[in-house]
């Protein structure tokens, strides 16, 4: 499966934030922005912290997206 976090970009032009905006206010290291900038995986405490700091769900910032080729 991919991670797209494309609606996590969505949420932080909503905001009017930047992503060093949320790097600061989330508390989270920039390598950490970089992965989602990347559409990585980052720990479950990063996706825990950006969701305080943004005042949503989880399924508001990322989608599992499967692949064209993966067996259920």
């Amino acid at each position: 499966m991919e991670i797209s976090y494309k609606k996590l970009w969505k949420v932080l032009i909503d905001k009017d934030m930047k992503k060093k905006d949320l790097q600061a206010a989330a508390g989270i290291s920039w390598a950490s922005v970089t992965k989602l900038s990347k559409g990585e995986s980052v720990s479950m405490e990063v996706l825990m912290k950006i969701c305080k700091t943004l005042e949503c769900n989880i399924g508001d910032i990322m989608d599992l997206i499967p692949e064209e080729n993966e067996d259920n």
